[in-house]
């Protein structure tokens, strides 16, 4: 089971971190990611980390302001979001599976068995 939390309202140009905590099988190894689905929108691919922690991918619409990490001794995975936009308005889901290989990352919705339930952000203007 995947729980997501962390999410809230938020100002522009504001930060929040959201925490996704593994629980149940948690000795298998994970790739993990995150999306985000807007109201009205598909969900959309944000980030997504490797196993091995070393290996990460971050959407272009949230370089440099997002960043994927986590703590496998904590079964936890992490998404920083800084600088903050209204767009960036969304239901964030994350998402596990079990990797080809301990770097690989996956930035495809159907690539990923596992799915938390989704934690809003909500960021004003």
């Amino acid at each position: 089971q995947l729980q997501a939390s962390g999410g809230g309202l938020v100002q522009a140009g504001g930060s929040l971190r959201l925490s996704c905590a593994a629980s149940g099988r948690t000795e298998s190894t994970y790739a993990m990611g995150w999306f985000r689905q807007a109201p009205g929108k598909e969900r959309e691919f944000v980030a997504a980390i490797s196993w091995s922690v070393d290996n990460t991918y971050v959407a272009d619409s949230v370089k440099g302001r997002f960043a994927i990490s986590r703590d496998n001794g904590k079964n936890t995975v992490y998404l920083q979001m800084n600088s903050l936009k209204p767009e960036d308005t969304a239901v964030y889901y994350c998402a596990a599976r079990i990797p080809a290989y301990a770097r690989s990352y996956y930035s495809h919705f159907y690539e990923y068995d596992y799915w938390g339930q989704g934690t809003l952000v909500t960021v004003s203007s």
